[in-house]
C-alpha cells in the first residue's frame, strides 16, 4: 500500500478515534498542546491527574497555570525545543506532580505535530511513573530524600540507613536519575520555595528556612543559578502576572 492510498484510509476516519486509546492503557497520560503551548486535548489520566474533572477544564491553560512555577518552566523549555528544532524528545526523566501534588519522577515522551503543509502546529506527549525495577535500596533513596529535603540529613546517614555506601548510592543515582542526590534535593527545596513565594506573604528569609537553607544568602544564591533571578523578584513578576489576569485592560 503507497502513502497515496493510506492517506486516503486516514481521512475517511472519525476524527478522535485513533486517541480513543490513550483512554484504556493504565498509568499512561496523554496531552498535546498547540503551538502557543496552550493545551488542547488530555485523555482522563492526564486530566484528573491535573486537579479537573473534564477535558474541558484543561483546555487553553498552560503548564505555568497548573503547575509548580519551575516545573512549568522546565516543561516550556522542552517544548519550545521541539516547536523550534522540529524533533521529539524521548525519555525524559524528570520531577512531576504525583497524585496530591507532590514532586515525583515520570518519564515524557514528546514529539512535534505538524500540519499536512509540513508547519510544527503543536506538539503531544506521554507520561508516565518512573519505575526503578529491582533497585528497592534505591527507592528507599528517593523516598527519604523526598519525605526529607528540607531536613539538614547528611547523605552519609541516608547512605548508612539504606544499606549502602555514599559512592554507590550517587552512582546509582546518577544512572537512573541523571542528576544527583545533592542536586535532588536542590530541585526539591527550590520547588517548594517556589510555590511559598508566589502562594504566600511569608518572609524571604522565613521561606529560606523553612525549605531547609541556612540563610537567606545562601538560599538566595542557589535561587537565582536554578532560576535565573532572585526570590524577590521571581515574587514581584508572578505577583504582576496574577494581577493582570484580574484587571481588566
Amino acid at each position: 500500500m503507497n502513502s497515496a492510498c493510506v492517506s486516503e484510509w486516514i481521512e475517511t476516519l472519525r476524527p478522535g478515534t485513533v486517541r480513543d486509546l490513550f483512554e484504556c492503557l493504565p498509568d499512561l497520560m496523554y496531552f498535546a498542546k498547540d503551538s502557543h503551548l496552550r493545551l488542547m486535548a488530555g485523555n482522563r489520566a492526564f486530566v484528573h491527574h491535573c486537579g479537573f474533572k473534564n477535558e474541558s477544564e484543561l483546555i487553553g491553560k498552560t503548564d505555568h497555570e497548573i503547575f509548580p512555577p519551575q516545573m512549568a518552566e522546565k516543561f516550556a523549555q522542552d517544548d519550545r525545543q521541539i516547536l523550534e528544532s522540529g524533533k521529539a524528545m524521548n525519555d525524559m526523566v524528570e520531577l512531576f506532580p504525583n497524585e496530591i501534588g507532590m514532586p515525583g519522577w515520570y518519564t515524557t515522551d514528546k514529539i512535534p505535530l505538524f500540519t499536512r503543509s509540513g508547519e510544527i502546529a503543536g506538539l503531544c506527549g506521554l507520561v508516565r511513573t518512573y519505575q526503578v525495577e529491582g533497585d528497592e535500596q534505591l527507592k528507599s533513596v528517593t523516598e527519604s530524600l523526598m519525605k526529607n529535603f528540607a531536613k539538614k540529613n547528611s547523605m552519609n546517614t541516608i547512605a548508612k540507613n539504606t544499606g549502602i555506601s555514599v559512592r554507590q548510592m550517587e552512582r546509582r543515582f546518577q544512572e537512573v536519575y541523571k542528576t544527583t542526590p545533592i542536586q535532588y534535593v536542590m530541585r526539591l527545596r527550590i520547588l517548594r520555595a517556589c510555590e511559598m513565594l508566589t502562594t504566600s506573604h511569608q518572609l524571604v528569609t522565613s521561606i529560606a528556612l523553612e525549605v531547609g537553607f541556612y540563610d537567606h544568602s545562601a538560599f538566595s544564591r542557589k535561587f537565582s543559578a536554578l532560576m535565573g533571578e532572585s526570590p524577590r523578584a521571581y515574587r514581584q513578576r508572578y505577583q504582576r502576572k496574577e494581577l493582570s489576569r484580574v484587571i481588566p485592560r
